[in-house]
């Protein structure tokens, strides 16, 4: 069986995937002060209500864009997993070209992205990634990721709105139903709903013009059902599309070895 790792700047996401189907999916708050035993002592549990040993577990793959996270991480994998997890990078063999100016750069997020939205739906495309940042990744017909768009995230906006503006009460998310808000949260609800859908609108239009050819539009990410109602303009909606990118990527590179010494426990990297 293989552990997935998808460590986000809001969650990190632990789901196990038996070679067949997913056994299981957890979701736990980002923090990089957690530890390794923190995070094995929560997840065993999870594990074993699922049916699933500790033992069987045999692989694991991390994808993370919080380096701060990743020490704890792999001492997880390697302390309660007995494996060395396989970290996403661009150095990795992805099975297509990164054709950006610094590959090193892009989060492993959005090359896991492009490589689960090529292989699931073919290219070109472009996926929307509705996370902590709303990201738009472009791939071209062979696979190629061609780079994208980066955009605050709805959260995050809302949080600037409230600290920014005295007067202004922090709210939830929402689609209104109407644009005209008659008073100030219906107003700032509207602002935030139909401004980004506005904004992935506008830029999707934008990226098709300069991309020169029509774009199947994925979008991904907690969030992606909710926008994805105020729109017509995405082809699919698919919201685990990171995990699979790891599931892939694990399919096409070999697993670390394990150190057997007590070298394993000094992080290097």
């Amino acid at each position: 069986m293989l552990l997935v790792i998808d460590a986000g700047n809001t969650n990190i996401v632990f789901a196990v995937h038996d070679g067949t189907e997913w056994r299981g999916a957890w979701r736990l708050a980002t923090s990089a002060q957690r530890t390794s035993d923190e995070y094995g002592v929560w997840l065993e549990a999870l594990l074993t209500r699922a049916g699933i040993t500790p033992g069987q577990v045999n692989r694991a793959v991390i994808g993370t864009v919080v380096p701060a996270a990743l020490y704890h991480l792999r001492r997880l994998c390697r302390e309660w997993f007995d494996s060395e997890p396989l970290v996403a990078q661009a150095s990795l063999d992805w099975g297509f070209e990164i054709k950006v100016d610094n590959p090193d750069e892009v989060g492993a997020d959005r090359l896991l992205n492009a490589l689960a939205a090529h292989n699931h739906y073919g290219g070109p495309l472009v996926v929307v990634d509705f996370g902590t940042a709303t990201t738009f990744d472009v791939v071209d017909s062979t696979g190629a990721y061609l780079g994208g768009v980066i955009s605050p995230g709805i959260n995050l906006s809302i949080e600037a709105l409230h600290q920014a503006a005295a007067r202004l009460p922090r709210i939830g998310i929402g689609r209104p139903q109407a644009v005209i808000g008659r008073s100030t949260i219906p107003a700032m609800r509207s602002g935030i709903y139909w401004g980004y859908v506005g904004l992935i609108e506008g830029l999707l239009v934008r990226i098709e013009g300069e991309f020169g050819a029509p774009l199947k539009a994925i979008a991904t990410g907690g969030l992606a059902p909710l926008f994805a109602e105020g729109t017509t303009q995405f082809t699919a909606i698919d919201p685990d599309l990171t995990l699979d990118g790891l599931r892939l990527l694990s399919l096409r590179n070999s697993p670390p070895p394990l150190p057997r010494d007590r070298a394993r426990f000094i992080e290097t990297d």
